[in-house]
């Protein structure tokens, strides 16, 4: 890579540059090998996009060094933030006063996911300051992936809704709690008005941008067509506007959008077509978001510890995750498969983890990349893993589209 930066100018013209043509192969290639993936083994395209990102980072081809920062940074918080507000699009708050067991499920899936991952790493004898961060992030599930899986695959049922809502739910949990903890991260609040500050500046500037984002949504859809692509350019444009902002004002910009979601859900209730009014636009950002991702994971320092470690944990949050929402499906109107196929659903972790990560090792430098050696490792492999899990549970649930290897053969083809 050395020899072919110093070869490059003398003869590609300085208008263009090795960066931009290392991106636009890479999302090529991202894009490329997704298709097939789909087209041919029935599997979904994130996959693709993943592994794509994680070669080029095992491999040394990319200008995105961890821990990100600059463009690199602001793309993750821009595709998610996308994602995150159609995941909020889809919450609707009546339906968890018609069948509050939901929302109990969400703090028990929660809760026990993190005190049964705090247990285990102090079993396995992890420095004490690394306990909360680590168990915070082992919480994570990906909205942006099981969305895209979902939409891969073409699922739609009980399972698949309460899957994405129960991890909207738990991203919302996490953006908020893992704000807070970056902001005091091995430097304990010395007075109460210390800590109190950065937390309701946190909170206040996620809502209150997110609130403006919502309102500014409802009016441009009121004199636009949902349909139009000058519909779809304004609606990025002020996400992107209000999630920088409510970054550079102390706020959390994938938080304010995901409130932004829920909110204009809950104001205009009717259904929306978030993916059509999009467009393409989001498409490149969302390839764009899972490569960085996995590209950035894929930069850790591997060894045998850090696997058995990240096994310990896997283990641990798998079978939390199952405790509680099976445990909380009773009452809620799903059965006991449901409740197992949903926890399944919800293996997946991705840039939420990561830019949890990055906050870490924005504000605690040292302990920050005690964190990311180990958390890196995870978020690649549950990444992949997970968009394989959420594949398999939504289609083992009846409410997606079997692989083309496993669909029985029609009687024309037997005869």
């Amino acid at each position: 890579m050395t020899d072919l930066i110093q070869f490059w100018p003398e003869w590609i013209q300085p208008s263009a540059g090795l960066p931009t043509v290392q991106w636009a192969v890479l999302l090529a290639l991202a894009a490329a090998a997704g298709h097939l993936l789909q087209r041919h083994l029935g599997l979904p395209k994130v996959l693709g996009y993943s592994i794509v990102g994680a070669l080029a980072g095992f491999t040394g081809f990319t200008t995105a060094r961890w821990p990100l920062e600059g463009i690199g940074l602001f793309m993750v918080e821009l595709g998610l933030s996308v994602l995150l507000f159609e995941a909020g699009g889809r919450l609707t708050l009546r339906w968890f006063r018609h069948n509050p067991m939901l929302l109990v499920q969400s703090l028990a899936e929660t809760a026990l996911t993190y005190a049964a991952v705090y247990w285990v790493l102090q079993l396995l004898e992890v420095s004490s300051a690394l306990l909360a961060p680590l168990s915070l992030l082992a919480m994570a599930t990906s909205p942006a992936v099981l969305m895209r899986v979902a939409a891969d695959i073409r699922a739609s049922g009980p399972v698949t809704d309460r899957a994405i809502t129960l991890a909207a739910l738990n991203t919302l949990y996490v953006l908020a709690l893992g704000g807070v903890m970056a902001r005091f991260l091995g430097r304990p609040a010395s007075s109460l008005m210390e800590a109190f500050v950065p937390i309701v500046l946190l909170l206040s500037s996620s809502v209150l941008f997110g609130a403006v984002l919502a309102l500014a949504l409802r009016a441009t859809l009121r004199f636009m067509s949902p349909t139009s692509e000058n519909t779809s350019v304004a609606l990025l444009a002020l996400v992107a506007a209000c999630t920088t902002l409510a970054a550079n004002f102390g706020g959390s910009a994938p938080l304010a959008a995901l409130l932004a979601g829920i909110l204009l859900k809950t104001l205009h209730p009717r259904p929306w077509s978030w993916p059509r009014q999009f467009g393409t636009a989001s498409s490149i950002l969302t390839i764009l978001m899972f490569v960085l991702v996995s590209m950035a994971a894929a930069q850790a320092d591997w060894d045998l510890p850090a696997l058995s470690l990240i096994a310990a944990i896997v283990l641990a949050r798998t079978l939390a995750k199952t405790a509680a929402i099976g445990v909380g499906s009773l009452g809620s109107g799903a059965s006991l498969p449901q409740a197992f196929w949903t926890a399944s659903a919800m293996w997946p972790m991705s840039a939420v983890a990561l830019l949890l990560l990055s906050q870490f090792v924005q504000f605690a430098p040292t302990l920050g990349a005690q964190i990311a050696a180990m958390a890196l490792p995870l978020i690649l492999f549950m990444e992949v893993l997970g968009a394989l899990m959420s594949t398999v549970a939504l289609q083992r649930s009846g409410e997606a589209s079997q692989p083309p290897a496993l669909q029985r053969p029609s009687r024309r083809e037997n005869a």
